[in-house]
């Protein structure tokens, strides 16, 4: 016989876990929790998706801000379920109060990050690692709450129809990895393209914390005190009220931040299937400026340089055939038509809608001199890495890489050894390769790994760079970048298969505005002083480019 005060025997329910009163069926309440589940779980997926892929527009290198937001999250999920174990008693009204804090958390979350970067400038001084620190603190306050949805979830399902651990735990998971599922397909192929970062947010926000309070006040609001059925109304109509507001007011809000970021003349902004596309002046006398994702990769100030650099001295030799890897921008083309003897010119750009913009834009068309309209350029949307792959062995006098700069996670293999190596099988004997390396004062590491990492792949390398670059938003992996790196120059390697290549410009063709042979001999001097030896070529699998 137990005595009163004697603790229950191993098994037995605690006194506050009786079966809870429904207006249903148990098996039809059952049902109701696992779809509750399987929804939550799809919106906290999202939630994770959509911190990954702002931290890494906004901040940069996808590897790293995918491994912090991961892994901050996945050991806050398990901190959560800890904690929310005192919860077990008021099991409705614990997961009632966590989906609307998580709707709340979770749903605005991008909003503050892109306020933040928005509205403090480079990310510099005071702020340095605040961005990073926020993004940690969303990651952690979001896996918390997570975390904290499996044990009361589990307590529930036990408290409608009582049934063997193991057996809960399988209903359980099984619909929270297959809302999952579905949140993981979701954000990429839905919210993303036709909502965008901030609305797709602010939508998931909005069903986490519909189908939160009506799973609670609908199916278990007789197990809640009145005043508790009453503050988890006045929380959800708060959240979700603040979620509407937000998203009616996104479209300002984002035209703020866009002119906080790029200043206030901002005169296409478009969201290609690949990445945000932002073009400022270009008319009226002002400069045109084309970013990609937040990243200055065209100033009208000083592009006639970048690109005679990148073009001229490649071209100094047989070039009838000519293949562009990036520059959808129609840049590199225009310098490489100014060669009146070049019989085709293949350009590759992962982006259509870039390609369209310098087609039809009336003043990126003008500074890249009606390049699309030549017939003898031709334009392919794929990617630089497969496109190579096919190439036919031979196939071109010259390979011009507009590509980013290397140690951005996503064009890490546009850098790698076995790329060069697909370069070199494509260019005819003879032929050049030429490779935009990055600056060259601010990184020489990533410049000098690049030279290394051509060499590896076979090939004789001349490396050089040109100065005037015109200070502004960093080009490199990082927006964040003080004074003392903002990139000065742009370095360049030039290559080919056999003999090293001569440096210089073709005599035949126009002379270029900004670079002549003695100063390119020049420059190719003061970057050889600045060489760094013992590194290891970056390849597919070990990625060096490091700062």
């Amino acid at each position: 016989m137990i005595e009163p005060h004697a603790p229950a025997p191993p098994g037995t329910p605690p006194p506050w876990a009786g079966p809870v009163r429904l207006p249903v069926r148990p098996g039809v309440g059952r049902f109701l929790v696992l779809a509750g589940v399987f929804v939550c779980a799809a919106c906290g997926l999202v939630y994770e998706l959509e911190l990954v892929a702002l931290a890494s527009y906004l901040i940069g290198d996808s590897v790293t801000q995918a491994s912090v937001v991961l892994s901050v999250m996945v050991f806050a999920m398990g901190v959560g379920s800890l904690l929310a174990k005192g919860l077990r008693r008021h099991a409705a009204a614990g997961f009632g109060a966590i989906e609307a804090a998580l709707a709340l958390v979770g749903g605005c979350s991008a909003m503050v990050l892109y306020a933040v970067f928005a509205w403090t400038g480079d990310w510099g001084g005071l702020w340095a690692d605040g961005p990073r620190w926020l993004l940690v603190a969303f990651s952690l306050a979001i896996g918390l709450l997570i975390g904290a949805e499996v044990p009361l979830l589990m307590e529930l399902i036990q408290r409608i129809r009582r049934q063997d651990a193991g057996g809960a735990v399988a209903d359980l998971f099984a619909a929270d990895y297959v809302g999952g599922l579905v949140g993981g397909l979701a954000f990429p192929f839905l919210l993303l393209p036709l909502l965008g970062q901030l609305t797709g947010a602010l939508i998931t926000g909005t069903v986490n914390a519909i189908v939160g309070g009506a799973l609670v006040l609908g199916l278990f609001r007789r197990d809640l005190t009145r005043r508790a059925r009453w503050l988890l109304v006045i929380a959800n109509l708060t959240v979700l009220g603040v979620l509407a507001a937000a998203a009616v007011l996104v479209d300002d809000f984002e035209r703020a931040a866009r002119h906080a970021v790029y200043g206030d003349d901002v005169r296409v902004a478009v969201q290609t299937d690949v990445q945000e596309v932002v073009l400022t002046g270009g008319t009226g006398g002002r400069p045109l400026d084309l970013f990609l994702d937040g990243r200055l990769r065209v100033s009208g100030r000083d592009e006639r340089r970048y690109h005679e650099a990148l073009v001229h001295p490649a071209m100094n030799g047989p070039h009838a055939r000519v293949l562009i890897l990036g520059g959808g921008d129609g840049l590199a083309a225009r310098e490489v038509l100014r060669h009146r003897d070049v019989l085709r010119v293949d350009v590759v750009e992962l982006d259509a809608g870039v390609v369209r913009l310098a087609r039809t834009d009336p003043a990126l068309a003008a500074l890249n001199g009606h390049a699309y309209g030549d017939p003898r350029v031709h334009v392919t949307t794929c990617d630089a890495f497969g496109r190579l792959r096919q190439a036919r062995p031979a196939a071109y006098d010259v390979v011009i890489a507009d590509l980013p700069d290397p140690g951005i996670t996503a064009s890490a293999k546009l850098y790698s050894q076995e790329f060069y190596g697909l370069a070199r099988r494509a260019l005819a004997p003879g032929g050049r390769l030429v490779v935009h390396a990055g600056p060259v004062s601010s990184r020489p590491r990533v410049f000098w790994t690049v030279d290394t990492t051509m060499r590896a792949a076979g090939l004789r390398t001349v490396p050089y760079r040109v100065g005037g670059r015109a200070e502004g938003f960093a080009a490199g992996p990082d927006r964040v970048t003080g004074a003392s790196r903002a990139p000065r120059d742009w370095g360049f390697v030039l290559a080919a298969a056999g003999a090293a290549p001569r440096l210089g410009l073709d005599p035949q063709a126009p002379p270029p505005r900004t670079l002549t042979s003695a100063s390119l001999a020049a420059d190719a001097r003061s970057v050889a002083r600045t060489r760094l030896t013992g590194l290891a070529p970056s390849t597919l699998v070990h990625p060096a480019y490091t700062d």
